[in-house]
């Protein structure tokens, strides 16, 4: 029986068409489908007989791997019990896109490779699938991957039992694959993603700093840490709040304050925490044991890289021990202004971490 074909515009996902193809997967079926790289073929990873049915449409050997494809970044932890922030600063700056991870398997395989592909059809089809896809490039082992559903037909037409055809792939070649499996990252196959730009993203030490809303503390600190450091490449600093529910901008005292610095902070955007966030960081400065403690519920494996950022301040007379630093919003501008002079304070004893 020919091989069912499904045109799906892919800025434009006709939901039904979609669900129709997940539900073939989910059923132990075989679906061809696009991804910004090449064709892949999809099947449910945890099904042992559609897995042993695309190894032989594939006629792949059997210990040759299939990598799973993931719609969201932190899924990940499902996969691997690794914890890496070098992992995790990768695929925060590469996904979705080109870049498959192969990373140590907590469900019984010694390793594994997973990724987030940038393709809305792709994306859509592994949510409506509700399970984990298999999905190596569409051809028989030894072809060279498709990069248009005619091609991936060629092959395994009468092979599969759908395929969707959204047009021609962006990029036109296969992922670039990063072992992470001694924690660095080694490069197995250079794709569109080189071993320049992996390395780059490696290599640079993220700082955070969190607050509650990320419209006052975090960022008097997220800005006055940037002009310490003076621009430095392979520093990222950023900010963010533990409460942050819309975009916000900076408060008019923090901006007023922050120019008094020669800072200019107008621009600023607030944002929440995210595991991706805490996850890739090096270092967490949080104003509040509150803040910590929140932290913490949502990525305990942080635990030893998140410090009190008044712990590195002389304490004041009276503080008790203190280590908070109270927020001024809605307080007088000196509060404001004693707050930033904290901050300061703080800032110039930790830049030898940095």
């Amino acid at each position: 029986m020919k091989t069912q074909i499904i045109k799906i515009d892919k800025n434009k996902p006709d939901i039904e068409d979609v669900a129709y193809c997940a539900k073939i997967i989910r059923n132990g079926g075989l679906v061809i489908f696009p991804t910004e790289t090449v064709y892949g073929i999809a099947c449910d990873y945890y099904n042992e007989k559609a897995v042993e049915r695309l190894r032989e449409v594939k006629k792949r050997s059997e210990g040759k791997p299939f990598s799973i494809l993931i719609a969201q970044a932190d899924l990940i932890s499902n996969y691997t019990s690794i914890s890496s922030n070098v992992m995790y600063k990768i695929i925060d700056a590469f996904w979705p896109g080109p870049l498959t991870i192969v990373v140590p398997g907590r469900k019984g395989e010694p390793t594994i490779g997973v990724r987030m592909p940038n393709h809305p059809v792709a994306l859509q089809l592994i949510v409506e699938a509700q399970c984990s896809i298999a999905a190596p490039s569409a051809n028989i082992e030894g072809n060279p991957p498709p990069t248009t559903c005619e091609e991936a037909l060629k092959d395994l037409d009468s092979l599969v039992d759908v395929a969707i055809d959204s047009g021609v792939s962006d990029i036109g070649r296969g992922s670039t694959v990063v072992s992470l499996v001694d924690d660095k990252p080694v490069i197995l196959r250079e794709g569109s993603i080189s071993k320049e730009q992996i390395e780059k993203v490696a290599g640079k030490k993220t700082i955070l700093f969190v607050c509650t809303g990320n419209s006052c503390r975090s960022v008097m600190a997220e800005y006055i840490l940037k002009s310490r450091i003076g621009g430095k490449k392979d520093v990222e600093v950023l900010s963010a709040g533990t409460n942050v529910f819309v975009d916000a901008s900076a408060s008019a005292e923090t901006i007023a304050v922050l120019k008094e610095e020669g800072l200019d902070a107008s621009k600023h955007i607030s944002r929440p925490i995210n595991s991706i966030m805490l996850k890739k960081a090096d270092l967490i400065f949080v104003m509040t044991s509150l803040h910590r403690s929140q932290i913490l519920e949502r990525a305990p494996e942080v635990e030893q890289r998140v410090y009190l950022l008044k712990e590195f301040i002389s304490e004041y007379p009276g503080a008790k021990g203190d280590k908070d630093i109270p927020d001024p919003m809605g307080g007088s501008y000196p509060s404001y202004k004693h707050c930033i002079s904290t901050i300061k304070e703080a800032i110039n004893k930790i830049i030898d971490l940095i």
